[in-house]
């Protein structure tokens, strides 16, 4: 089984549509950015054909802003025929053109069981197969030890202990929980060493599962969840107007083509 559960942390004023199969495509399923220059690019996707894709960006001092968008590098593996390794080898012939990016990409696949892979363009050159396991990924390389990270890990893999016997809604709503824990983890020497050019009360923010600044901050938790039947639940839980009192929730559900 896959559990995957993941916060979008944003500009709130950056325009963006709610997750929904695409238009006249009814195969993959996401939200999408709509901001000018950057239509079409997404942050985390799945296919009914069984791609998952999500990108994370790397904390990083100075962003180039002639570099290409990096949301793109999601909807082009969903719509693509190439399996995730390949892709991944082919992004990272290219990734040092990119800001600072966490990309993993997925076949989901209940007769050839999963592979999962992970490449970051400012860790090692070549992509790399995950194990089966629980990972944990944030604005660093995978598995960068952040304490907010530490603590996200550890609130996840209680909650998913806690309803093995439960109903999937249960697991779902718990998880949401943990996607919105606002107890900052502080002091935190790594975050504060790679972001040392960044303003100290911003990166103090940052130290949260959920970010919350005025004007930036997490505005989508993301739930997926897919069993080894193939039964996918996507549940996505958005922030609606720019206002972060306001959210609504939305579920869908669909099986994996063989």
């Amino acid at each position: 089984m896959l559990i995957l559960a993941a916060n979008r942390d944003e500009f709130y004023h950056r325009p963006s549509k709610l997750a929904n199969f695409w238009g006249n495509n009814n195969e993959i399923l996401s939200g999408l950015d709509m901001e000018e220059g950057k239509e079409g690019g997404t942050w985390l996707g799945i296919s009914t054909r069984g791609k998952l894709a999500a990108i994370t960006n790397y904390l990083q001092p100075k962003l180039d802003l002639e570099a290409p968008g990096r949301g793109k590098l999601v909807a082009h593996f969903l719509t693509t025929d190439m399996d995730s390794l390949s892709y991944l080898k082919k992004v990272s012939a290219e990734g040092h053109l990119y800001n600072g990016f966490n990309l993993i990409a997925a076949d989901l696949s209940t007769e050839k069981g999963d592979v999962i892979c992970y490449y970051g363009n400012r860790g090692e050159p070549e992509p790399v197969v995950l194990e089966p396991g629980t990972y944990g990924l944030s604005n660093a390389l995978l598995e960068t030890p952040w304490k907010k990270l530490c603590f996200g890990k550890q609130l996840f893999l209680e909650a998913v202990e806690r309803c093995q016997a439960l109903p999937k809604e249960v697991l779902i709503t718990q998880l949401l929980d943990v996607l919105n824990n606002e107890e900052a983890q502080l002091p935190d020497p790594a975050i504060e060493d790679q972001g040392r050019e960044s303003v100290q009360p911003i990166l103090s923010k940052y130290a949260a599962v959920c970010v919350r600044c005025p004007d930036y901050g997490t505005r989508t938790n993301t739930v997926i969840l897919v069993d080894a039947d193939g039964h996918v639940t996507f549940t996505e839980r958005s922030m609606l107007d720019k206002d972060p009192s306001r959210w609504e929730t939305s579920t869908h559900e669909f099986r994996l083509q063989s």
